[in-house]
């Protein structure tokens, strides 16, 4: 089988990869790949976390991990390659304005113009660069800071710097990894379009409808091989290599089985007239919403809609906040610090970032087992068995468990979140975008585990925050916010399948047109 991705066109590559094999401490974690990059073409590498993409991505910029082995040829035969990372803001200075750091470049750029002609060139230069990354070319985004910006926002200047350097390829990093359906849509285009002009497009990527909607050409990576390649169509519809399939698998759902679901279910949770702020802005307004046991209900919405507030409002995370929740009809305190031991462990919530959420030097399996000590009272010795059996049943090893958090991958290090908070055996577990970082593989792992818990009712009743309206719909009811209003609420395959509100017909339109292949 040939492993490059082979060219539908006859023009002359932007950059080359032949035989590129990274090794470090003796392992190789790229082995053996060859890639063309055409101009105004997308390539597209897929694969597991670990399988090498980002490795081979980076490799076209010249960077390698620290000691690394590299062999092979990389070869960039036309212009430079920009870099647009899965978050902009950090290669963005947030000490200067975005009109600033544009025009730093492109002054550099025309310093071969008399000077009386500099300033105007700098500045068509700054506006084209502007345009091509389909930004207001105003002077209001002009002057404001990167914190100013949104998270799109950030991207599009990253991309217009690339531009502006006069890159002829892009690297896109995982760039919709945590982006609702109308960004995720947003940044497609945006990325298509400068396609369109005749730049190259690498895309790293775990979200097959992204790949779907823009890839010419698939590239298939598995422990840093090639294992398959080829147009996008041919490699998405009809994939030659059963790991290929797996990675394109839709992950099972969470909804009760009708035989056994009880609609008299007794109401677990319910928020009545929450309306929260951050500082004097309200971010939720009058949300009410129940959850019976045995259910599972998917929040949905944009960014900056509300859904994390409300998330941190059912846990006592986020205290600002009027109205009620209510646990098995009883209130429970605002705030984390005014609730007793027994309402700590009744509602658990799983951080999207995990790692942020471990301590970065102390064993996971000794943070995990912690939470039966101090929430339930258990012994040391109890809570330590207790620990390893829940890891054994969400299939993270005792081995990989007694490592510091670094040490393990995104996917096991949410697994053993989930086992901490199920440690605390809660009445509610609130997930908050805990596939969101995750590869196909890893997603569908997570919440296949998610739904037998809740099967086995070893979680009574789950909240899970999601931006991604696939993973919404393997729960049973669907809440979908919009600008911290709850404006349609429903059983998942109705909201999803026929919406009712003009924002949810917005949003689901979106994920549909996510899924056409080709562009």
């Amino acid at each position: 089988m040939n492993t490059a991705a082979q060219p539908r066109t006859g023009a002359e590559p932007v950059a080359v990869i032949e035989g590129l094999r990274v090794e470090i401490g003796g392992r190789a974690i790229v082995d053996g790949v060859s890639l063309r990059v055409l101009p105004g073409r997308i390539v597209a590498l897929v694969g597991a976390s670990g399988s090498g993409k980002t490795t081979t991505g980076r490799a076209l910029l010249g960077e390698y991990p620290p000691g690394a082995r590299v062999t092979g040829d990389v070869r960039i035969t036309d212009g430079l390659i920009g870099y647009v990372p899965q978050h902009p803001a950090t290669a963005l200075n947030p000490a200067r304005r975005t009109g600033a750091l544009l025009g730093e470049i492109a002054r550099g750029r025309v310093r071969h113009l008399p000077a009386p002609r500099r300033r105007a060139a700098a500045r068509e230069q700054v506006l084209d660069a502007l345009a091509r990354a389909e930004l207001p070319s105003d002077g209001a985004l002009l002057h404001r800071y990167p914190h100013q910006l949104s998270g799109g926002q950030q991207q599009r200047v990253v991309l217009a710097q690339a531009l502006l350097l006069g890159a002829r390829a892009v690297v896109a990093d995982e760039p919709t990894t945590g982006q609702d359906p109308l960004t995720k849509r947003c940044i497609v285009e945006r990325l298509a379009a400068v396609a369109r002009r005749g730049v190259a497009v690498v895309l790293l990527s775990h979200d097959p409808d992204v790949v779907r909607a823009l890839a010419d050409e698939v590239v298939v990576l598995r422990d840093g091989k090639v294992i398959e390649a080829g147009p996008a169509e041919q490699v998405l519809r009809a994939p030659d290599r059963a790991w290929t399939r797996e990675l394109l698998a839709a992950p099972r759902d969470m909804r009760a089985d009708p035989a056994r679901a009880d609609t008299r279910a007794a109401t677990v949770l319910e928020v009545r007239s929450l309306t929260a702020r951050h500082g004097r802005t309200p971010v939720l307004h009058h949300a009410a919403l129940t959850l019976r046991a045995g259910e599972s209900l998917a929040v949905v919405g944009r960014s900056g809609s509300g859904k994390t507030t409300l998330a941190r409002c059912l846990s006592g995370l986020h205290s600002d906040h009027d109205g009620e929740v209510l646990l098995d009809g009883m209130p429970l305190p605002r705030s984390l610090r005014d609730r007793d031991r027994e309402e700590l462990a009744a509602v658990q919530y799983v951080f999207q970032d995990a790692q942020a959420a471990f301590d970065a030097h102390r064993p996971v399996l000794d943070q995990i087992a912690r939470t039966a000590v101090r929430l339930r009272g258990a012994g040391r010795a109890a809570a330590r068995a207790e620990a390893l059996a829940v890891l054994s049943l969400l299939d993270l090893p005792a081995q990989r468990a007694l490592r510091v958090p670094a040490r393990l991958s995104g996917g096991e290090l949410q697994r053993a979140a989930l086992a901490r908070a199920l440690l605390a055996r809660p009445r509610v577990l609130v997930c908050d975008e805990i596939t969101s970082g995750l590869d196909t593989v890893a997603r569908r792992s997570l919440l296949g585990l998610l739904a037998e818990l809740l099967r086995s009712g070893a979680v009574p009743a789950l909240v899970l925050i999601t931006h991604d309206l696939g993973t919404a719909a393997l729960a049973d009811r669907v809440a979908v916010l919009e600008q911290g209003e709850i404006v349609e609420t429903g059983a998942a395959a109705r909201v999803l399948t026929a919406p009712r509100h003009p924002f949810t017909v917005e949003l689901t339109t979106a994920a549909r047109s996510m899924k056409v292949t080709g562009r």
